[in-house]
């Protein structure tokens, strides 16, 4: 199993498409169970509505890298109360250093969004542009979703490890969701976002629609697919991210 070690930990990854294309980094759906099955449609049953970017951006010559986010799937990492989003970032940019990877692409679904933002934030002159899928934020009429969702969580990760210590699980949760907006970085930032953007926008609970809205408001030269969810949409899906990242690609 190919593992990215850390100094608290192992980071679970895999590689897709020719090593000599032009990297794109994916965060997949799932919250803080973000791995890379997730991009996978099921064998049996209904198809995600979403594409498999693993195979979408192979087939188009990419390196693609996926991954499964510390604390989920194969991805085993300490807890530690001063951990947060700048945690996360410290572990996708190691795993470009990893493969070997200066500049990059990234595209995250769900908490992915976040997380694109976050890496943008960190190294704008490694990222060269970002699609934001399905964006989390903070629901006007549910905020405490995430807050409730970490609850949960918690007891998860506590009972496959009882070692874990509660309170650093809790001040972690508060280091993630005691934020506004998409939780990683502020209005400020984005609305001075340094690369260029795409928007596949959210419609729910966990996805707010406001959330998308505030971002297309504020995303300097954003693009947006708007009709981008389910198999009626999947072609209009693939055709609009991959133009978008062709554009970009050095």
């Amino acid at each position: 199993m190919p593992m990215l070690k850390r100094s608290d930990g192992e980071i679970y990854y895999e590689e897709y498409g020719p090593k000599s294309g032009f990297p794109v980094l994916l965060f997949a759906p799932g919250g803080l169970r973000s791995n890379l099955a997730m991009w996978h449609h099921p064998k049996d049953g209904p198809q995600r509505s979403w594409c498999d970017w693993t195979e979408v951006l192979a087939d188009e010559g990419y390196h693609v890298v996926a991954m499964d986010q510390r604390n989920a799937g194969a991805s085993r990492c300490a807890i530690e109360a001063d951990h947060g989003w700048h945690t996360y970032a410290a572990d996708h940019m190691a795993l470009m250093d990893h493969v070997g990877a200066p500049r990059f692409h990234v595209l995250g679904g769900c908490i992915g969004g976040s997380y694109c933002i976050k890496a943008a934030e960190t190294a704008p002159t490694r990222v060269t542009s970002a699609v934001i899928q399905n964006p989390i934020g903070v629901h006007p009429d549910h905020p405490n979703y995430f807050p409730d969702s970490h609850a949960e969580w918690s007891k998860e990760q506590r009972a496959k490890r009882p070692e874990l210590d509660e309170a650093k699980i809790a001040a972690f949760g508060k280091n993630m969701w005691d934020h506004p907006f998409v939780f990683c970085s502020s209005r400020d930032f984005v609305r001075n976002f340094p690369i260029p953007a795409i928007l596949l926008p959210g419609t729910d609970i966990p996805h707010p629609a406001a959330t998308s809205a505030e971002l297309e408001e504020l995303l300097p030269g954003l693009e947006v697919i708007r009709n981008w969810r389910g198999p009626d949409h999947m072609q209009a899906q693939r055709d609009g991210v991959v133009a978008f990242l062709k554009r970009h690609t050095p």
